[in-house]
């Protein structure tokens, strides 16, 4: 099972890698505009006339605790000033797992394909390489793919316990180590109606966290189904309705996807399950300025006990990842776990500066937010009662057409959260 596992990741990164490399050699050097920089013409109060942006880096993680540094940032535009790709290696320290820093390089060489390489490490335990590459974005022609190889150590990561309920005192640090290859191919059966397959195959451990201040799960949780990992061959089947004006930073449109996913012990996987559910966004523009952007998701696993808890669905922090993780950004990563899912996202997303900057156009966004959501155990339950409120305030920098930065403020019932990263949480 473990060389089937590996074969298939093995496979995958090699196409991803392959699709980058083809990726970046078709790319027409003569349309970069490359940073040629002038040092007498260096001023201070000139942002323009700087040959990086220097971001401080100040993180609170709910899970990750206290992390500062900084990040420069090397933008590379195009004839058209718009970016077509970001250099941002980081320097940084977190208060638990010590120094460390991170690789990234983000390409963007047309609205319809993009990829990414990213790389990092702490002292402590953490480690990561995510590589991933997308192309027919836009679904004008008639197929599409993504690809991505992700292995990390993450050694941040919390568990209350399954269910809605699970308490804030029965919290336990662990660390997720994990390998899988993701490959998506879909056919566009017109430029809003797409149909897709993904295969990915995983293969998980779970060991010793870096925080010793927190009780370790398998002291707490020694039964819980998934405590030593496993292996699973994910197949999902999608259908997906885009009216969206932008695939990146959208201002009007829908977005609906329904989905079916399937793992089975007899291809490969330690556990069998499946899982089905479908994610609703509407943005809606109000002027020029103001756009109201909306989110409801839902999910069910129809697996009783058999499901390990790193499988279920998790519900917490800043991302919507689909089946993986849900967005609630009053609590940290995976809070809330459990078969069922249910989630819903409302931002206000304002446009209050713009202005030439870096040799690009640049937007500062405030967006205030409200959202809540819950998990449950049994697949009859009431997705609109015992849900766990979040309000909040988003800052976003935005570089049309591609690039979004933020920082997100959220206040739950567990207190204040903070994240920070790229692209809009849904």
């Amino acid at each position: 099972m473990r060389r089937v596992l590996a074969s298939l990741i093995l496979i995958t990164a090699f196409v991803v890698a392959a699709a980058t490399a083809h990726a970046f050699l078709l790319m027409d050097p003569s349309t970069w505009n490359w940073p040629q920089y002038d040092w007498g013409s260096f001023k201070l109060q000139d942002p323009n006339s700087w040959p990086l942006i220097p971001v401080p880096e100040v993180a609170t993680d709910p899970n990750g605790g206290v992390t500062y540094g900084i990040l420069p940032v090397w933008l590379f535009t195009d004839n058209k000033h718009e970016i077509s790709g970001i250099l941002a290696p980081d320097i940084n320290a977190n208060s638990t797992l010590g120094p460390g820093g991170n690789f990234r390089y983000l390409a963007y060489p047309s609205a319809d394909t993009q990829w990414y390489t990213v790389a990092g490490a702490q002292e402590t335990i953490a480690r990561k390489v995510d590589l991933d590459y997308q192309t027919g974005r836009e679904h004008k022609n008639w197929w599409s793919f993504e690809g991505r190889f992700f292995f990390e150590r993450d050694p941040t990561e919390r568990f209350y316990g399954s269910g809605n309920n699970s308490h804030q005192g029965n919290q336990t640090n662990y660390t997720t180590e994990q390998l899988y290859g993701e490959a998506i191919a879909a056919l566009n059966l017109s430029e809003k109606v797409q149909v897709s397959l993904m295969e990915r195959p995983r293969y998980v451990r779970i060991q010793t966290g870096g925080f010793t201040s927190v009780p370790d799960i398998h002291a707490l949780f020694p039964n819980q189904k998934g405590i030593n990992g496993g292996s699973e061959v994910l197949s999902q089947m999608m259908v997906q309705y885009d009216s969206r004006d932008s695939v990146d930073i959208p201002r009007s449109g829908t977005l609906g996807r329904l989905y079916y996913g399937v793992a089975d012990r007899r291809f490969g996987s330690s556990v069998s399950y499946n899982r089905f559910g479908g994610e609703l966004r509407q943005y809606y523009t109000v002027g020029q300025r103001i756009t109201f952007a909306g989110h409801i998701f839902n999910e069910y696993e129809p697996a009783g006990n058999e499901m390990p808890f790193w499988s279920q669905a998790r519900l917490g922090g800043e991302d919507s990842l689909l089946t993986d993780q849900e967005t609630l950004r009053g609590y940290g990563v995976g809070r809330y776990i459990d078969n069922n899912l249910f989630v819903m996202n409302l931002e206000m997303r304002t446009r209050v500066w713009e202005r030439d900057v870096f040799g690009t156009h640049g937007i500062l966004e405030l967006a205030p937010f409200a959202e809540a959501g819950r998990v449950a155990h049994q697949m009859g339950y009431d997705p609109f009662t015992d849900l766990h409120p979040v309000g909040g305030i988003g800052f976003r920098g935005i570089a049309e057409p591609f690039v979004v930065g933020y920082v997100d403020l959220g206040w739950g019932g567990e207190g204040a959260a903070i994240f920070s990263g790229i692209n809009y949480p849904f």
